[in-house]
């Protein structure tokens, strides 16, 4: 009342709102300090002048926080053993020095020691081993599968990725069919390089496991896109290589790509390492230019370009078909090898009107992605193009395999997976509608016996028991 008799009732007011506004004011104050001492951190220190210094420091490191991260990062990335973007690959990847084997030029170029009598060897070999037996079944030969790449890194940071998901692609497929796997990494022969080194390979594996009857070689670009189909051995009894290919294109026309050698099968017997010795000699680094130009001129449309192992096998067989053609079967009843660009965008019209294990057109055994050489800088085909569509082969293959446990990609070009049946307690009685979870193809029928005899009847060693008792 006195303060109104002073300065009047109405300045009064006044001065009493502004007090009432400054208390409020300084609650709020007080309240945001307890707030920020509880988040940020502020006070662990107990001091009035830790707290402000906190809170200074926290609202000015907000605005400098980022640049200061990024150059934490620039100082400190060089110097970190742990980070694997900072480390110099080619420190590791640089081999020991060392003289390299040197061929003698005087000489003609060889895979290896003459054999001529592998045949009886390996005969006498599976009678004193029969729990190796060549066969798994009356037509079921024990087969090796081989493939493999370039023992560095692939030259584009992509590569590597395609090639375990070929790899991954042909174990799924032999698990499936009960055979066995070879993955080279390895140049045995530094003369034998690029499309040949698959061949000192081959002889090497031929010779060192006798138990196998027929050994599958596939590029490493390569994908099953069937993994229902089993091969028809019987229909190979009396052949020695099996390639995709037309006898009119390779014997009449002579056309370098009559057939293709990038997946085939070859039997372990003394007439393949014949075959081997004949197929070599175009192969060593000296001679290529002017073999491929001995090439060019006698083979249909072939490009002027180095010799190259399936130039080279045209040529053989069109050159000297009397000595090689009749243990030689060119298969086209089914894909052993499909070109992609003819197959992959078509796979959403197979999936509606057909189903795995034709092998053929209508669902391909085999998608081979010539051209398009995932591992290296460049290839024939655009980049996105051949990745998207390996991807496509893939997941089209990869399906199959899913759909045993439940599952399928989301779609052809998705990584991702869907739920496509229900689980249940009773998971033995699931119909599996491929019937690849137990295939009859893969039951491998135990024999029983008290002794064992081989014959050796046009190249094909058969090891049989007088007489064979079977269990199942």
């Amino acid at each position: 009342m006195i303060l109104e008799k002073c300065i009047g009732a109405q300045r009064s007011r006044r001065i009493q709102r502004a007090l009432r506004h400054g208390k409020v004011t300084i609650l709020c104050l007080v309240l945001t300090v307890v707030v920020l001492r509880g988040t940020i951190g502020a006070g662990k220190f107990g001091t009035p002048e830790q707290d402000f210094l906190e809170i200074r420091d926290h609202f000015y490191s907000r605005k400098r926080a980022e640049p200061h991260r990024v150059l934490e990062e620039v100082q400190t990335t060089p110097s970190d053993p742990n980070n694997y973007n900072a480390f110099d690959i080619n420190k590791i990847l640089k081999d020991e020095e060392g003289e390299e084997e040197k061929p003698d030029p005087n000489k003609p170029y060889t895979l290896g020691p003459k054999i001529s009598d592998w045949d009886e060897q390996r005969s006498k070999w599976l009678e004193q081993n029969p729990n190796m037996s060549n066969f798994m079944g009356r037509n079921k030969p024990r087969v090796l599968l081989v493939t493999g790449s370039s023992p560095k890194p692939c030259e584009n940071p992509v590569g590597d990725h395609y090639l375990l998901k070929s790899i991954k692609n042909k174990i799924d497929y032999c698990r499936l069919h009960g055979i066995e796997v070879f993955y080279n990494m390895a140049l045995l022969d530094a003369e034998m390089a690029g499309f040949w080194a698959k061949l000192p390979l081959i002889r090497k594996l031929l010779l060192s496991h006798p138990e196998v009857e027929f050994l599958w070689w596939m590029d490493s670009d390569a994908m099953f896109t069937d993994m229902a189909f089993e091969l028809p051995w019987e229909r190979y009894k009396g052949s020695n290589f099996v390639m995709h290919g037309w006898k009119e294109m390779v014997y009449d026309d002579k056309n370098w790509i009559g057939l293709n050698t990038g997946s085939f099968l070859l039997r372990n017997c003394q007439w393949s390492l014949d075959m081997l010795d004949a197929w070599a000699p175009m192969g060593p680094k000296g001679i290529r230019d002017e073999a491929g130009k001995i090439l060019t001129s006698a083979l249909k449309g072939r490009p002027v370009f180095e010799a190259d192992d399936q130039s080279a096998m045209v040529y053989i067989l069109a050159t000297q078909r009397e000595k090689w053609g009749e243990k030689v079967y060119l298969e086209n009843a089914y894909y052993l090898h499909g070109f992609w660009g003819i197959l992959v965008d078509r796979y959403e019209e197979m999936i509606e009107k057909y189903h795995p294990g034709l092998g053929d057109h209508r669902w391909p055994l085999v998608t081979h992605f010539v051209g398009c050489k995932p591992c290296g800088k460049f290839g024939d085909y655009p980049v996105e193009r051949c990745l998207k569509q390996m991807d496509r082969a893939f997941n089209f293959g990869d399906n199959q395999v899913l759909q045993i446990y439940g599952f399928t990609h989301k779609s052809l070009a998705s990584k991702r997976v869907k739920r496509v049946r229900n689980e249940t307690s009773n998971p033995l009685e699931v119909k599996d509608e491929l019937g690849l979870r137990h295939p009859a193809f893969k039951a491998v029928k135990k024999l029983t016996y008290s002794r064992i005899a081989c014959n050796i009847s046009n190249c094909r060693i058969a090891c049989y028991l007088p007489p064979p008792k079977y269990n199942q």
